[in-house]
């Protein structure tokens, strides 16, 4: 079995983007986040606020179609196909 590297591309944005939205716009909902703060070291332009929600949201839909595509590769790479 092979697992489709663009369904694997796709699921990993929708799950890593919303992800990333929902945490943030909660933390500017609460006033906190000290802790995604930190992810403006990763991804420019990001904070933890309403708008910074949306720029998430980006990021999070790009890492996450990279790493999704990438474990898919790489599982078909190196998982042998059954016969």
């Amino acid at each position: 079995m092979s697992l489709s590297e663009k369904a694997m591309a796709l699921a990993g944005a929708v799950l890593c983007g919303a992800v990333l939205f929902l945490a943030t716009l909660l933390a500017a909902l609460r006033g906190a986040g000290e802790h995604l703060g930190h992810l403006a070291v990763v991804y420019p332009g990001y904070h933890v606020s309403y708008l910074g929600s949306l720029v998430g949201l980006a990021y999070g839909l790009v890492t996450g179609a990279v790493l999704g595509g990438l474990l898919a590769w790489l599982y078909n790479r190196f998982v042998p196909a059954a016969k």
